[in-house]
């Protein structure tokens, strides 16, 4: 095997060391290439007539999972290893106490480690389109899901302005159907004039069942709040503008969803039909099945386990699980001092969809919600017994 790193950067070009030898630290060659097509097509090219060697004997360190220069080397046929930047930095501290860096050091650094230390990195391997395509889908669906409380939060501040009493009728101030109502009656005075036929064609257009025509009129012809003159239109026209932009981030949160379970339902019938079963294995088996099963996952959580964790998920390997999502702690331990934290280096993602996951299950099923009981009654605290 032949080993090489690569300090990867979109600006200044991409940092390549070639080792001459697989049981050496000796360099053969060093050089960048520019992040480009025709720069990554060379870096490859490069790399062949370099070692004289097939593509799969070449094994390339990097220091991200991804990537044009990561998928541009696996269609090549490389092997691809990734490592995370913090032991990196460590392996660094072998070649220079003083903590000296530079580009051509950090590729040294990556292609030694990779020969000396090949367990301390992750093998990359192509991912089926379905899962890239979902993992896509589902991580725009959380900026989304961001960008509609965030606009929300600023359509709530202008509306205790001047019009605090529309707020009772939801906390989802996002939702479609609170700015179309909001548009029928932008103002208390103009919810005055509200009529019930309006009220009622929005409601039942959205499917709104818990306010009937007539509440939701009372509650927005509550006496307005008596504020300075111009403000309640300068509020207006500030959330007139937020509207806008909510019903577009809206719909595409919508469709978004819909493609979520479109490759869902595609991933579940490819793992059905799938060659590689085995015998006597029915479709109940396969991890959509078993993931979906499971009370309080929803299907935003269940295309993030499903896109980020595929590899440890399709491997039933447990501890990558927890370490990956945080559950698994960090403990450090010298002499007779002991302490146990919270594991910060993972996936943010799958965090935040186990910690939705357990909340969701604790309050809806029976089993969870003794357990969250349990952890609470021995001094947990909600987020440490989630």
């Amino acid at each position: 095997m032949r080993y090489v790193g690569i300090d990867w950067s979109t600006s200044s070009g991409h940092q390549v060391c070639l080792l001459a030898e697989a049981n050496s630290n000796q360099v053969q060659a060093q050089r960048t290439f520019e992040h480009s097509a025709e720069g990554l097509a060379g870096l490859g090219h490069w790399l062949i007539e370099k070692t004289a060697a097939p593509a799969g004997e070449i094994c390339v360190a990097i220091e991200r999972p991804d990537g044009a220069v990561v998928e541009t080397l696996l269609e090549l046929g490389f092997r691809v290893f990734s490592i995370n930047p913090k032991q990196a930095d460590r392996f660094r501290d072998r070649f220079s106490p003083a903590g000296a860096k530079d580009d051509r050091r950090d590729a040294l650094v990556l292609a030694s480690a990779l020969r000396t230390d090949l367990a301390c990195f992750r093998e990359i391997t192509v991912d089926d389109p379905t899962i890239v395509e979902l993992r896509g889908y589902s991580r725009l669906a959380e900026e989304l899901k961001s960008e509609q409380l965030r606009q929300g939060n600023r359509i709530r501040e202008q509306l205790l302005r001047y019009y605090p009493q529309a707020l009772e009728l939801t906390s989802e101030i996002h939702a479609t159907w609170f700015l179309e109502l909001w548009a029928l009656a932008p103002t208390p005075k103009k919810a005055k004039r509200l009529r019930r036929s309006s009220v009622e064609r929005v409601l039942r257009a959205n499917r709104i069942r818990r306010w009937e025509p007539d509440q939701v009129r009372t509650i927005l012809r509550q006496p307005a709040l008596s504020v300075a003159a111009g403000t309640t239109e300068a509020a207006v026209v500030h959330i007139r503008s937020l509207a806008e932009r909510l019903l577009v981030v809206n719909r595409q949160y919508k469709e978004c969803l819909k493609q979520i379970d479109a490759l869902v339902a595609k991933l579940a019938a490819a793992t059905a039909t799938s060659e590689d079963r085995e015998p006597g294995q029915d479709d109940e088996q396969s991890d959509v099945a078993i993931l979906n099963s499971l009370p309080g996952i929803g299907r935003i959580n269940l295309a993030t386990l499903l896109a980020s964790a595929h590899k440890p998920l399709s491997e039933r390997n447990y501890h990558t699980l927890r370490l990956m999502t945080g559950v698994a702690p960090v403990t450090r331990q010298s002499g007779r001092r002991r302490s146990v934290l919270m594991r910060r280096a993972c996936n943010k993602s799958l965090r935040n969809a186990l910690f939705h996951w357990a909340r969701v299950a604790a309050q809806r099923d029976p089993t969870f919600k003794a357990r969250y009981a349990a952890l609470r009654a021995k001094g947990k605290s909600h987020p440490h017994a989630l």
